[in-house]
């Protein structure tokens, strides 16, 4: 037996059962802290509130009913160079429910009800790819003043053309493998960005002064986390089937569940 064993050996002797318990018990109040304090850092360096005791939420789904539009097959032929990454056909992403009728690429977001609450920008940026000739995402949110990074993922060139109504307007190509940065100055919701190489190529990216937005995915689903408490109005945007609205108070530490339906045109 080494001299470290048995020294190790002799600790462990030394230590009671009641030792033990209040050994294990500090270690797991540490573990808690340090994973608040990451959860709060992480918060604070995205741009968003750091979580608090009286923290709210409200979380929910957004759900289309009816008979969904058919999908628009893109055609990219064109554009060999694109054509050629889609061994299959390439739908429109305008309208992506599932069978259940889960809406993905809605913005649902707080209008009204954060007063006059100020957020700094976060620190990341977010980022847009140029891949398979088509926008990822298709839908983003981003904050005013955030940096925006635009990625050409592909083997041949694009032109970037965000038309907005309360922001600068730019127009910019991009050649292959290469990236650029813009930012967004004021809330506006939401810019339609386009291709002007690539005409199939449309996106949009909303704007927010706070943080209290989510893009839904293929569930449907948005989790609005970390409100103060109060009351809100709660819009839903989607690029084909408009707005929806509603209004919903939050105690602290309360978490309300609301949903959204739209409904075929």
């Amino acid at each position: 037996m080494t001299n470290e064993h048995r020294d190790g050996t002799k600790f462990v002797n030394l230590l009671n059962r009641g030792d033990v318990m209040q050994l294990k018990k500090m270690v797991s109040i540490f573990v808690l802290t340090m994973a608040v304090c990451v959860s709060a850092l992480h918060a604070m360096r995205a741009g968003g509130p750091a979580p608090t005791a009286t923290s709210a939420a409200v979380r929910g789904s957004v759900r289309f009913e009816g008979k969904a539009p058919a999908a628009k097959v893109i055609s990219m032929a064109a554009d060999p160079v694109c054509a050629k990454q889609h061994p299959s056909p390439v739908a429109a992403q305008e309208v992506m429910t599932d069978a259940k009728g889960d809406l993905a690429n809605v913005i649902v977001f707080v209008s009204e009800g954060l007063g006059d609450r100020t957020f700094d920008a976060p620190s990341e940026p977010a980022v847009v790819e140029q891949k398979g000739c088509m926008y990822q995402p298709h839908v983003l949110a981003v904050r005013a003043n955030q940096k925006l990074e635009l990625v050409n993922d592909d083997p041949t060139s694009h032109n970037i053309h965000p038309v907005p109504a309360n922001n600068r307007e730019w127009n910019k190509a991009e050649p292959p493998g290469t990236k650029m940065e813009e930012v967004f100055a004021r809330e506006e919701i939401a810019i339609p960005v386009r291709c002007n190489v690539h005409p199939w190529m449309r996106g949009y990216i909303a704007v927010f002064k706070h943080p209290y937005f989510a893009v839904t995915g293929k569930d449907g689903g948005f989790d609005l986390s970390n409100l103060p408490p109060g009351t809100y109005t709660i819009k839903a945007w989607h690029e084909k089937l408009g707005t929806s609205t509603q209004t919903v108070t939050v105690s602290a530490n309360e978490t309300k569940e609301i949903s959204f339906v739209f409904k075929g045109m």
